[in-house]
């Protein structure tokens, strides 16, 4: 077997793939073989069926099948040790595919179109000046999370009056038009209620200060402005029922209770950052704005990679493709969606490729490598940020182990996470490279870039 590749153009070329008789016959003889001792057939025991007949019946398509075993196995090996750039999977020349023909002759000749990456130069240096957003850290973000914090730590407690944010629990009638308990109507002992989520104003208002065993009446209608799905979760009925029923009700307050916030003390710091890491609350805000400036570092390189890409693809410039061979690729591999998704899709398909060959360069460029440990630290990473999320900053390591090891069972999310890693790499080393230009800006700001 020979294969040869010949330049069409500087895009574009054709592999060439010369197969003998000698290349496949050992391999069809062999599968056939193994046919016959499978093959079950009227009038003979298994694996006493004549070879003959048995070739007679699949030696095409054994044939067929080896062949295009041999032709994948010897492209693929071509292109890995020849080090072709090729753009998508070799396709095959249909022109030249008629010319072969088994029946008639022994050998047969291939030709696959391939389309080749063009040739460019990616690179960077301190002459490249980007922008670099350093997210602010307000002191509204550290006193958040410092007070999300002491309410992990908070508790409940009854109290005889109600304020804004408490929570009521009493008994909840339906009433007529002249204001008496309606007779069937709806009745709910034990229903809870927080009139500061209530959309009407005026209906809030009229719990202001509120006292154990106080009856009060409201429509609810009106304080949740008719929404049917709060409506039925309140009244214990389903939406459309819920949604028609426009009656006051009363309220008698039989228990409310309010959260009080813990306090902040050596056991919430160390629950936080780790047993005795900080001492003072001074402290612990320190290291609750350094934690929040840590998370925004990801989202400032996130941006900064978006700008690296945009200036790399201005700087290479318009790059030269194989389109119509592309295209034909591009259809082959969404076959059901047919030529008007090639067509819509195809410029913005061609920007995709373009940052990937830039990207490429650069991680070869810089050697950067992607390591097993790399990928488990990411995962470990995207499971702490998660935690984190919810303000557990100080995770224990067993639970990040457990929690990455059940993300890295899934490929997707291995592919996923093998991409940060390099993405993050690659910022780094960037970062280094470039010139960049540090620019303060506050969260509200900075999310506006990605409206």
């Amino acid at each position: 077997m020979n294969v040869s590749l010949e330049n069409i153009d500087k895009v574009s070329a054709q592999l060439i793939v010369k197969v003998e008789k000698a290349d496949y016959q050992e391999k069809v003889d062999k599968a056939l073989k193994n046919i016959r001792h499978k093959v079950q057939m009227p009038g003979f025991r298994k694996g006493m069926v004549p070879a003959g007949l048995v070739k007679k019946m699949y030696g095409k398509s054994v044939l067929v099948e080896e062949v295009n075993k041999l032709l994948s196995e010897a492209v693929s090996k071509y292109i890995e040790e020849n080090h072709v750039n090729v753009l998508g999977e070799p396709l095959v020349n249909d022109e030249a595919a008629q010319n072969v023909n088994f029946d008639v002759r022994d050998d047969a000749e291939f030709v696959f179109d391939i389309a080749l990456a063009p040739e460019f130069k990616a690179e960077v240096s301190q002459d490249d000046k980007l922008d670099y957003y350093d997210i602010e850290v307000t002191g509204e973000m550290v006193d958040n999370q410092v007070k999300m914090y002491a309410q992990r730590n908070g508790k409940y407690e009854k109290v005889d009056a109600y304020a804004d944010n408490d929570m009521l629990k009493g008994l909840l009638a339906e009433l007529n038009e002249d204001g008496s308990t309606k007779e069937g109507g709806i009745q709910l002992e034990d229903t809870v209620m927080m009139p500061s989520y209530m959309k009407n104003d005026e209906q809030k208002a009229l719990f202001a200060n509120a006292k154990v065993n106080d009856v009060l009446v409201f429509n609810p209608y009106t304080a949740w402005d008719g929404n049917a799905a709060e409506l039925a979760s309140l009244l214990k009925t389903d939406k459309d029922t819920a949604a028609e029923m426009k009656s006051n009700f009363s309220f008698q307050v039989n228990e409310i209770t309010r959260f009080v916030p813990g306090e902040l003390n050596q056991e919430i710091f160390d629950q936080v950052f780790g047993k005795d890491v900080v001492k003072t609350e001074e402290e612990f805000r320190a290291k609750v704005k350094d934690a929040i400036a840590h998370q925004f570092i990801a989202d400032s390189d996130y941006k900064f990679l978006i700008d690296v890409r945009k200036h790399l693809m201005a700087k290479v410039g318009k790059l030269e493709f194989a389109d119509a061979l592309l295209k034909r690729i591009m259809l082959q591999n969404n076959k059901d969606k047919g030529e008007k998704f090639v067509d819509d899709n195809y410029d913005k398909s061609i920007e995709e490729f373009t940052w990937h060959l830039i990207k490429e360069q650069l991680v070869k460029a810089n050697g950067i490598k992607v390591e097993q440990e790399d990928i488990v630290n990411m995962a470990k990473e995207a499971t702490r940020a998660q935690f984190a999320q919810y303000g557990m900053l100080n995770v224990p390591e067993e639970l990040l182990d457990n929690y990455s090891k059940e993300m890295l069972k899934k490929q997707e999310n291995v592919e996923g996470l093998v991409n940060r890693v390099i993405e993050n790499k690659l910022a780094n080393v960037l970062k280094g490279q470039v010139t960049l230009e540090h620019k303060p800006i506050s969260a509200a700001d900075f999310n506006k870039m990605f409206e």
